[in-house]
């Protein structure tokens, strides 16, 4: 598949100097990130409310290797929760548990989570935890439910290119809160994740209909696919429940505007910090448009 092609070139060390350390990459990367200070993201939410949308804050970061790196991170959600509140903003927050220790010790990322849905309930909002590598898939789930059975503030994003996201979903979905489905932009082995693009377009409307046909979970539908997100809609016709769209910030501008314009809910999720270059690289593996548009700012320099 495209992704794993061009994950693997972004992966070399070469092509990481180009993008990070180029005046062109580092323009392709603020399209796709709010800045590198939480005041610039800020900034970015306070707009796109004012457009009708809300908002996921998601201070960008993962797979720490010390503990002082994960209370750092730790520390950084709960200024952005505080800000939230402060700024009264239509906004949640969206974690990856590696960078609360999660594979180096579980144990301070358990704690680190519970204290971050604390300040969340304070704060009127939220929480999101993303899906990582498939090695990491089943420690992310077992600390949401944790989490989520003690504070029913949380939410989790789930991968249609998974095999096993479907078995996943009938422990999930008895918890309530929010599942956002995604397609999946991590290079994965044949036996873990569908490898055909069809594969996964079909899992994904599959489950996406099974979402909306679940009163007790807010689905939250994260593609910028139009065919799935006409399938979707057609699956939430007779849906009473709330739902929402999420869309990436910087991505398809014109069609998030108009999912507004047509009565949906619509949710941005907005990357910050100086940590984007993983980030980046998932963006341009997901879709060609965006790898294009990387290749034609290179060239105008």
């Amino acid at each position: 598949m495209m992704r794993s092609v061009v994950l693997a070139v972004t992966n070399r060390s070469l092509t990481k100097k180009l993008v990070t350390e180029t005046a062109a990459g580092r323009a392709v990367a603020h399209r796709f990130v709010a800045g590198d200070t939480l005041e610039e993201a800020v900034a970015v939410a306070e707009e796109l409310n004012t457009m009708g949308m809300s908002v996921s804050l998601d201070h960008l970061g993962e797979h720490v290797t010390a503990i002082d790196e994960a209370t750092a991170a730790r520390d950084s959600y709960l200024a952005c929760l505080g800000e939230i509140a402060d700024q009264q903003l239509d906004a949640n927050i969206s974690i990856k548990l590696t960078q609360l220790g999660m594979g180096l010790d579980d144990e301070v990322a358990a704690r680190y989570l519970d204290e971050i849905a604390v300040a969340a309930l304070g704060a009127e909002t939220t929480v999101t935890i993303d899906m990582e590598e498939s090695e990491h898939t089943q420690t992310t789930i077992d600390l949401y439910v944790a989490a989520q059975k003690k504070h029913g503030n949380l939410g989790i994003a789930i991968q249609s290119y998974l095999r096993r996201t479907r078995e996943d979903l009938d422990r999930i979905i008895p918890l309530g809160g929010h599942i956002r489905l995604c397609k999946g932009a991590y290079a994965e082995p044949e036996d873990v994740v569908f490898q055909s693009n069809d594969e996964v377009d079909a899992a994904f409307d599959r489950l996406g209909a099974l979402l909306m046909e679940s009163p007790d979970v807010k689905p939250a539908i994260a593609s910028h696919d139009i065919a799935r997100q006409v399938k979707v809609i057609e699956a939430a016709r007779h849906r009473q429940d709330p739902w929402e769209f999420q869309v990436l910030y910087g991505v398809q501008r014109d069609r998030q505007a108009e999912l507004v314009s047509m009565g949906h809910e619509v949710r941005v999720y907005v990357p910050y910090g100086e940590a984007w270059y993983p980030y980046l690289t998932r963006r341009l593996a997901e879709r060609p448009a965006n790898l294009f548009f990387f290749m034609r700012a290179l060239v105008k320099g």
